[in-house]
């Protein structure tokens, strides 16, 4: 696991080596961006595949799937939020953009705001009801 936490350090600290060496060129930086961003998903996956269960048997704790209904319930939650952060911000400016126009409507854009702000409480529903049943 230590391999894994120095590899994870040595790629945080080339890509900031690569952001001030490339400061300059922007498509080199780009470049560099991508291949930090593809070794740390990479890096991710090879963690929670293989390094995770190894120590959950090791430690005689719950089978590999209490750690895949964890991962789950942080994904479910995670995602949510992010789609709920991108629609709260595509609605919210446009509603500011009719408010400024007709303030009249503004009781009716508060209503799309607030669903749009709904789907993040939909997947802590869902992790809630995932980590129920761990």
């Amino acid at each position: 696991m230590y391999i894994i936490v120095l590899i994870a350090m040595l790629i945080s600290i080339l890509t900031c080596a690569a952001g001030f060496c490339f400061r300059l060129d922007k498509e080199k930086a780009r470049k560099a961006l991508r291949w930090s961003v593809s070794l740390y998903t990479a890096l991710i996956a090879i963690f929670l595949m293989f390094v995770m269960p190894a120590q959950a048997k090791a430690a005689g704790e719950g089978s590999s799937s209490s750690g895949l209904g964890f991962l789950a319930a942080a994904l479910s939650t995670g995602l949510a939020t992010i789609g709920a952060g991108y629609a709260v911000g595509a609605v919210g400016s446009s509603a500011l953009g009719a408010v400024s126009e007709d303030p009249k409507i503004l009781g009716k854009t508060l209503i799309y705001v607030g669903l749009a702000e709904g789907i993040a409480i939909y997947g802590l529903i869902v992790s809630i009801m995932i980590l129920g049943n761990l």
